[in-house]
């Protein structure tokens, strides 16, 4: 008598990311396999029964947000599935671009942006991920073998990282991935996936904005925040260039219900530093620490400040509490 079919289960309704560590070089070894560093939002696609669902990664569904994208997942012959990967634009020069993303996001013009799929977590009613990566990804790739354009398999190589990075940083990306090829998925966990970046680019909180000067109208620049792992909000500098005209007026209208008269940061900010104008607090609106930008940077000056800051966009999908600062492992 032929056994009874276990009936297939649904992907759950939300798994944690695996998160990424940050270090300075790449790792050595054939057990490490390198993935171009993607610059746009983390994004698991569920998929059951035909009904795929766009979660971030606190486990929002960002579904409605980026229809195109839903469309094309929901186009692959399969009935379940969790995938993980990242959501982008592209230059015209292949590379991965969070302003241009903000900009398609803002605009309601999902149909220009990429998925960018690197893990598989479930498949056809099964939880895969206690398999290695390396046979995770093979699942992964036979899946998205004949997938629509949007949807994009994120390859990788073995072996030499330091050639993978420095060709990476060559061809203007933002950094590489680098993951142990016989690991499971391990939400939340970080050690088994590093990044190394080729450009200065991290998340912090927004703690409050200047005054406009000169011409410039509603608001002059965003000062900066991180917290540390013990829980304090410190000031980081201040980023005042890569907002235009339509961005200021954005910013502002998110800003201003958040105005406090308390100082959120646990130290005022240094009114003088080499690399900058004098900071007037006078001239400061304090905001509760609730918005997320992410900014391009130079390095950070001895005196812990962020130097050259090109603010890129805002990051919804993050939680300001998350916005810990980085040290280099």
């Amino acid at each position: 008598m032929p056994r009874p079919r276990r009936p297939r289960s649904d992907p759950p309704a939300f798994i944690a990311p695996q998160l990424t560590k940050l270090a300075t070089v790449p790792p050595k070894g054939a057990h490490w396999v390198h993935e171009l560093k993607l610059d746009g939002y983390r994004l698991h696609a569920r998929i059951a029964h035909g009904a795929v669902t766009l979660l971030t990664r606190t486990g929002l569904d960002w579904t409605a947000r980026y229809p195109a994208i839903a469309a094309a997942l929901g186009k692959l012959k399969v009935a379940s599935a969790y995938i993980d990967g990242e959501i982008c634009a592209l230059r015209p020069d292949g590379t991965t671009s969070f302003a241009l993303l903000q900009a398609a996001t803002d605009h309601q013009e999902s149909a220009q942006l990429l998925y960018f799929a690197f893990d598989l977590l479930f498949l056809e009613g099964e939880d895969v991920t206690q398999l290695t990566l390396g046979e995770r990804k093979a699942l992964l790739a036979e899946l998205l073998r004949r997938a629509p354009k949007a949807l994009r398999y994120v390859d990788h190589v073995t072996g030499d990282g330091a050639a993978f990075y420095e060709a990476a940083c060559g061809h203007r990306a933002e950094g590489i991935v680098s993951k142990q090829l016989g690991a499971p998925y391990k939400p939340k966990e970080r050690g088994t996936w590093l990044k190394i970046r080729c450009v200065n680019e991290e998340e912090f909180v927004i703690v409050g904005y200047t005054n406009p000067q000169g011409g410039r109208q509603h608001l002059g620049a965003l000062l900066l925040g991180y917290y540390t792992a013990a829980g304090r909000l410190l000031y980081a500098g201040r980023a005042g260039t890569g907002m235009d005209e339509a961005e200021l007026a954005r910013l502002v209208k998110k800003l201003r219900p958040l105005e406090t008269r308390t100082m959120p940061i646990d130290a005022p900010p240094p009114r003088q530093n080499r690399f900058g104008s004098p900071l007037k607090l006078s001239e400061v609106h304090w905001v509760e620490p609730k918005l997320v930008a992410q900014v391009r940077y130079l390095t950070w000056t001895a005196d812990k400040l962020l130097r050259q800051v090109v603010y890129l966009g805002l990051r919804e999908d993050k939680p300001a509490r998350q916005v810990v600062r980085e040290a280099p492992g």
